[in-house]
C-alpha cells in the first residue's frame, strides 16, 4: 500500500489496547462479519501489562476471564472499619491477558488487517476518513474508532491525577483473606492537598495486589511511592521478610471535569479515556469501556452509525465537577466524603452512582448524605467559573503525565516494572 493507493477499509481502529480489544471482541460476540477492518497500532499488546477492577453482576462473558472476585469489601478509615455487603454486585479483577488474548483471536474470526504502526493523520472529509501512518502506509475508512491518548477540548476547572503504584505479593504463609477485597482503606498519610488510600485485590491467602493510589494535582517520586507502599504493607501487618514482589503496577488516570469530545468530527469516533469513560470524581473506566464496545458493535450490526451514547449522564458530570471542586478546594476532606457515603447510602446504590447508573431520585438521597455547606458553596463557585470560561478564550489542556516508573526494588529482586505510561484506556483503569 502506498499513499496514492491506500487499503480501502469500513472501519479503522487506531490504538490496540483495552478499548480496541474489548470492542474487537463485542464485533466477533455480536456477529459482525462483513465489515472490512483495519486495527492501526504501533505494538501488538499481549501479556499482563494491566489490570482492571470494577462491580458489576455477574456475567457470562467476562466470568471466564476473571483473576478473582468479591461479594464483600472493606471500607476503612481511622475511627472504623466497614465491611460492604455489595449484593447483587460483586466487585471483579481481570489482568489484561486473557482481554488481549480473545481480542486476537477475534482479530483472526473477522480477518482484520493488522498495521503495526503509528497513525500520524486522520483527515475526515466527511464522506470517508484517511488515516495515514508512521510506516509510510495509508488507509481510507468509512469510520474510524479511536482509543488513543487525546488531551481534552480545553483545560477542566479542577485537574487531578489518579496516580498509583501496586505491588503483586506473593507470601511464603497464608496471609489475605481471599473472601474479601480492600475497596478503599484510608488510613493512609493523606496528602498536603488530595486523598490518599489503599487497597488490596487477593487472588489467594498467599497472593495478591496491594497498591497506594492518591488523588491530587502532582505526582510522587520513584522513592515515594515505593516508601507509601512499604508503609501501607506495613500498616496492613504483612511481614516484609515472608513477601516477594512478584510484579509492579504503575499508572496515572486523569481526574478532570474538561470535556474529552467522544466525536470531534463526522466518522471520526473516540473511546476509552479519550472518549469519556473515566468518571471524574474516580477515575474508574473499564465498566463505561465495556459498555461503549457493546453499543458500537450492536450499532453496526444493525446497519447503524457507530456512535456509543454519552459514558455517563450529563448531571453525573456535573456533580463530579462539583465533588471535585469541593475536595481540591478543601471543602471536604476525601476520606470523610466517602465515609459518608457508604454509612448513609446501600453500598451497592454509591457503587451504581459511580457507575452512572442511579435514577435522580437516588442522586438526591446520595446527595443528602455529604454535607451541605461545602457542597453549596463548591456548586456555585463552578456557576461562576463555567461563566467565566465562556467569556474568556479556550485555555489548553494540560498533557497527562506518564506514569513514574523506577528501577526493580533492590529488596525483592524478582520484581517485574509494569504498567504502560498514562493513555489510550489507561493501565489498570480501575
Amino acid at each position: 500500500m502506498t499513499d496514492s493507493a491506500p487499503l480501502d477499509v469500513d472501519l479503522v481502529l487506531l490504538g490496540g489496547g483495552g478499548a480496541a480489544s474489548l470492542l474487537l471482541a463485542a464485533l466477533d460476540r455480536h456477529g459482525v462479519r462483513d465489515l472490512r477492518i483495519a486495527v492501526v497500532d504501533p505494538v501488538r499488546r499481549r501479556g499482563q501489562d494491566r489490570t482492571w477492577a470494577f462491580w458489576g453482576h455477574p456475567d457470562s462473558d467476562l466470568d471466564p476471564l476473571l483473576s478473582a472476585s468479591w461479594q464483600q469489601v472493606e471500607v476503612a478509615t481511622a475511627a472504623r472499619r466497614r465491611v460492604l455487603d455489595l449484593t447483587p454486585l460483586r466487585y471483579a479483577m481481570l489482568r489484561s491477558g486473557p482481554v488481549y488474548d480473545r481480542a486476537a483471536e477475534a482479530e483472526r474470526r473477522l480477518d482484520a488487517t493488522r498495521i503495526v504502526a503509528p497513525a500520524e493523520t486522520v483527515r475526515d472529509d466527511g464522506d470517508r476518513v484517511l488515516v495515514r501512518t508512521g510506516g509510510g502506509r495509508s488507509v481510507r475508512a468509512g469510520w474510524v474508532l479511536d482509543s488513543r491518548p487525546r488531551p481534552p477540548a480545553r483545560a477542566g476547572r479542577t485537574t487531578w491525577l489518579q496516580h498509583f503504584r501496586g505491588w503483586w505479593l506473593e507470601a511464603d504463609r497464608p496471609v489475605f483473606d481471599p473472601t474479601r477485597a480492600v475497596l478503599m482503606d484510608f488510613r493512609t498519610p493523606q496528602p498536603p492537598r488530595g486523598v490518599s488510600f489503599g487497597y488490596v485485590l487477593p487472588v489467594s491467602d498467599r497472593y495478591a495486589l496491594v497498591e497506594y493510589t492518591e488523588f491530587s494535582p502532582d505526582l510522587l517520586t520513584d522513592a515515594g511511592y515505593d516508601a507509601a507502599l512499604a508503609g501501607y504493607r506495613d500498616l496492613l501487618g504483612l511481614d516484609p521478610t515472608g513477601l516477594r514482589v512478584r510484579e509492579v503496577e504503575n499508572g496515572v488516570i486523569p481526574m478532570t471535569d474538561a470535556p474529552f469530545p467522544a466525536r470531534p468530527t463526522p466518522r471520526v469516533v473516540r473511546l476509552g479515556t479519550a472518549g469519556g469513560a473515566t468518571r471524574p470524581s474516580t477515575g474508574f473506566t473499564f465498566s463505561a469501556m465495556y459498555r461503549q464496545a457493546d453499543q458500537v458493535a450492536r450499532a453496526l450490526a444493525a446497519g447503524r452509525a457507530p456512535v456509543p451514547a454519552p459514558a455517563y449522564p450529563r448531571r453525573h458530570r456535573w456533580m463530579d465537577a462539583v465533588a471535585l471542586r469541593a475536595l481540591d478546594r478543601g471543602g471536604v476532606g476525601g476520606p470523610e466524603f466517602f465515609d459518608r457515603l457508604f454509612d448513609r447510602n446501600p453500598a451497592e446504590r454509591v457503587l451504581r452512582f459511580l457507575d452512572g447508573g442511579t435514577t435522580p431520585a437516588e442522586e438526591v438521597a446520595i446527595m443528602n448524605s455529604t454535607r451541605l455547606l461545602p457542597m453549596i458553596t463548591a456548586t456555585a463557585g463552578d456557576a461562576v467559573h463555567r461563566v467565566r470560561d465562556r467569556l474568556r478564550p479556550t485555555r489548553p489542556a494540560p498533557a497527562i503525565p506518564p506514569a513514574v516508573v523506577g528501577d526493580p526494588l533492590g529488596s525483592a529482586p524478582t520484581a517485574r516494572r509494569g504498567g504502560p505510561p498514562s493513555g489510550e484506556d489507561d493501565v489498570r483503569a480501575r
